[in-house]
């Protein structure tokens, strides 16, 4: 039982820690492209504005969904109500 605990914990925090290392990568290189296209067109400023901020919007929304899995998954594990039916 110990060992579902701990596994599920490690999971949890590699879940939340990827998470960000991922968000935090792909808004980078985002950022970086979006000012490289600014300083090619800089009269298309406006509209690419406009979608980096929505698709920041949605890397942000993806990893706050892996935050709160991560922890519904701490909190309330449903690994172990399985064990405890198991053991009976």
């Amino acid at each position: 039982m110990m060992e579902v605990i701990s596994f599920v914990a490690l999971a949890a925090g590699l879940i939340i820690g990827l998470g960000a290392f991922g968000a935090c990568v792909g808004i980078g290189i985002m950022g970086s492209k979006y000012l490289e296209s600014a300083a090619r067109q800089p009269e298309l400023m406006g509209e690419l504005q406009t979608k980096m901020f929505l698709l920041v919007g949605l890397i942000d929304a993806s990893f706050i969904i892996g935050t709160g899995v991560a922890l519904w998954f701490a909190t309330a594990n449903p690994f172990l109500a399985q064990i405890a039916t198991l053991a009976k």
